[in-house]
């Protein structure tokens, strides 16, 4: 099991601060790369962040919607999304590229993320934004009861999956995560905790309804703007081990 978070969505001291403090617990890093945050600044400052941890690199693009954080969907046809997608990973690569780093992988952010998992469509476009990437690139995408689907449709593009549960989420029956301006839907330090503890070590989370909802994930993630969040990463940290 590792440990991952969105990293480098903010240019101001404070989230700068965050990131630093954060870096050190983390497997992975999904890096803003200008669709909703991020730009050549702060790409700098967090790929310098997670080559000095030696933390893996990931792209986190999105919807071209910076005002909305990413948050809102957007009914982008296939010849815009496409672009859209490569044109962000590839300022990320760009940068990482010039300090000697690698993306390994991409974890689309927000809206983009959440339309991915309910619409094929969506899902659809984005498998053929990273399989016509001029380098591979893994896809990492929420475990939920259709992971198997999933990676027999990504397959035919030839991407590989990697799996995430979240620790500092509300679940939802059907398995997908609460919307943001639910009330409960970012779990408290505590709830957070005793989330991902099941997630390591039984395998499944408990939805709003009190449903059991097993989740095959291989990676935990975890938000930096959740309440805690230091000492949260850091407890889940020693639950899943070494870094």
């Amino acid at each position: 099991m590792k440990l991952n978070a969105d990293i480098g969505e903010q240019s101001d001291l404070n989230q700068l601060n965050t990131d630093l403090d954060v870096m050190p617990y983390l497997d992975q890093a999904n890096i803003a790369c200008g669709g909703h945050a991020g730009d050549g600044i702060t790409m700098a400052r967090t790929v310098k962040l997670a080559l000095q941890y030696q933390v893996q690199i990931g792209a986190h693009p999105s919807y071209p919607d910076i005002t909305g954080f990413g948050r809102r969907s957007m009914r982008m046809p296939k010849d815009e999304l496409v672009p859209t997608i490569h044109a962000q990973i590839g300022a990320l690569i760009g940068v990482a590229n010039s300090m000697g780093a690698v993306v390994e992988y991409v974890k689309p952010h927000g809206a983009l993320y959440n339309d991915m998992i309910k619409y094929p469509s969506v899902f659809d476009h984005v498998l053929q934004a990273i399989a016509s990437f001029y380098q591979p690139l893994t896809l990492m995408m929420q475990a939920t009861a259709k992971s198997e689907e999933h990676i027999a449709f990504a397959k035919a593009y030839n991407v590989s999956l990697f799996f995430e549960a979240f620790a500092d989420r509300l679940y939802l029956e059907n398995g997908q995560l609460a919307p943001r301006e639910q009330d409960g839907a970012v779990l408290s330090k505590k709830q957070a905790i005793e989330q991902a503890k099941l997630i390591i070590n039984e395998g499944y989370v408990i939805s709003n309804s009190g449903t059991k909802l097993n989740l095959q994930a291989d990676s935990i993630c975890v938000h930096g703007d959740s309440p805690g969040a230091l000492e949260m990463t850091n407890q889940i940290r020693l639950l899943i081990g070494s870094h």
